[in-house]
C-alpha cells in the first residue's frame, strides 16, 4: 500500500506571500517600489550631476543635450568646483586655451584644473532629460526628488500609523466614554479638507523647525523643511487608520481568546498590544500602503505651493511648479511631465501593491 505524503502546515504569512506572488499586478507594483527606493537611497551614486549644480549657459536645454565643459578649482580652493561651458579647447604645456559658449576666447592655467588627468578636467556630460531654467540636470533632480518624497512619506506614515493604531485600539477596546471622546476628535479632524489642514499644520510648525532640526538634523539628508512637512502630513492623516483599527477591535474584542486573557487576569494594555493588535495587522498594513501613496501626493502638493521642502532642494512638487510656466508657453513640457510621471508611477505602484496585499491577507482567498 502506497503511503500518503504528509501535508506540511505553514504559517498565515507563508500562505499570504504565496497568494501575493500569484498576483502579477501586485508584484509589478512591488518591483517598481523597490526600484524607487533603490533610486532614492543611492541617488548620490546614480545621479550624473549634483542636483543643485547650475550651468546657466545650458539653461532650458532639451532631452539628450550633450554638454562640453572644463572643470577648474573654485577660487580659494572652496567647494564646489567651477564648470566652464566651452565650444572647443586647445591643450598647451602650461595653459588650456578655449572658446567659451558664445564665442569669447579665454585660457586657464593647468594648475587651476581639478586634476592633471584630461578625462577629469574635460567632461562631456549628456543631459538625458534636459535642463531646467537654471541649467540644472533634470534627471539628477528627479532622482534626488525621489529621496525627498519617499523619505517624507515614510516618516509621515509612521506617525500616522502610530497615532491611528493607538487611538483606534483604545476606542475599540474600552468603548463607552473613551470611544465617544476619541471618535468626536476623529470626526473633527475628518471634517476639514485634508490638504488645507496639512497646510495649516505646516505653517504652524514652521516656527519650530530649528528646534526639531537641532534634535535630529534631517535637513542634512532630506532638506530644510523636512520636519514641518512630514509632521504636518503625519498629524493629519491618521483618521483612516483609527477608524479601521477601531472596527477591527470591535469584532476581535468578543472572541474567545480575548475572553481567556481576561479570565487569567491580563491587564487591558497587554490584551490590546500582545493579543488583539497582532491579529489586526493585516488591515493595518493595507491601510498603511494607501496612506503612503497619499503622503507622497500631499508632500508634492505642499512643495508645489511653496510650503514644503525649502529651495534649492529638489522635490517633485517644486519641479512641477518650476516647469508649469514653460508648459503654458508650449515649451519644454518635460520639465512638468517627468516629475508628474514619477509621482503617478509611485502612487500607482503603491496602490496596486496595497490591493494585492489586501487580497493576499484575506484568509478566505484560495491558496
Amino acid at each position: 500500500m502506497q503511503a500518503i505524503p504528509e501535508t506540511q502546515v505553514h504559517s498565515l504569512w507563508w500562505y499570504s506571500w504565496r497568494r501575493l506572488k500569484r498576483n502579477k499586478l501586485a508584484m509589478l507594483g512591488l518591483v517598481i517600489m523597490v526600484l524607487l527606493f533603490l533610486c532614492a537611497g543611492f541617488a548620490w551614486l546614480i545621479a550624473p550631476m549634483n542636483p543643485n549644480r547650475q550651468i546657466l549657459e545650458y539653461a532650458r536645454k532639451p532631452s539628450g543635450f550633450a554638454g562640453n565643459i572644463l572643470v577648474v578649482k573654485a577660487p580659494g580652493g572652496t567647494y564646489p568646483d567651477e564648470y566652464i561651458p566651452i565650444e572647443s579647447y586647445t591643450a598647451g604645456p602650461e595653459f588650456i586655451s578655449f572658446v567659451r559658449v558664445g564665442g569669447s576666447k579665454d585660457s586657464v592655467s593647468r594648475s587651476h584644473l581639478i586634476s592633471a588627468d584630461e578625462a577629469e578636467w574635460h567632461q562631456t556630460p549628456t543631459f538625458v532629460l534636459g535642463t531646467d531654467r537654471f541649467g540644472r540636470d533634470v534627471l539628477s533632480r528627479l532622482l534626488y526628488g525621489a529621496r525627498v518624497s519617499l523619505s517624507v512619506a515614510l516618516f509621515a506614515e509612521i506617525i500616522a500609523i502610530f497615532i491611528g493604531v493607538l487611538l483606534g485600539a483604545l476606542a475599540g477596546y474600552f468603548r463607552g466614554t473613551v470611544d465617544a471622546v476619541i471618535m468626536w476628535f476623529t470626526n473633527v479632524i475628518w471634517s476639514f479638507p485634508f490638504i488645507l489642514l496639512v497646510l495649516v499644520f505646516s505653517l504652524t510648525l514652521k516656527e519650530f523647525i530649528d528646534v526639531f532640526d537641532s534634535i535630529i538634523p534631517l535637513s542634512d539628508w532630506v532638506g530644510r523643511g523636512a520636519w514641518q512637512t512630514f509632521l504636518a502630513i503625519g498629524l493629519t492623516s491618521w483618521v483612516d487608520t483609527c477608524r479601521i483599527v477601531r472596527g477591527q477591535f470591535f469584532s476581535l474584542r468578543e472572541t474567545e481568546y480575548v475572553e481567556a486573557t481576561r479570565a487569567v487576569g491580563f491587564g487591558p494594555m497587554r490584551t490590546i498590544f500582545r493579543h488583539i493588535l497582532p491579529n489586526a495587522l493585516g488591515p493595518i498594513i493595507v491601510v498603511a500602503t494607501a496612506g503612503f501613496a497619499s503622503a507622497i501626493i500631499a508632500e508634492a502638493s505642499l512643495s508645489f505651493v511653496g510650503h514644503g521642502i525649502e529651495l534649492p532642494t529638489a522635490t517633485w512638487g517644486q519641479m512641477i511648479y518650476d516647469g508649469l510656466g514653460f508648459l503654458q508657453a508650449g515649451q519644454l513640457p518635460g520639465l512638468t511631465l517627468y516629475p508628474s510621471i514619477a509621482i503617478a508611477l509611485a502612487v500607482f505602484a503603491i496602490n496596486v501593491f496595497g490591493d494585492g496585499l489586501r487580497d493576499a491577507l484575506d484568509s478566505k482567498m484560495k491558496v
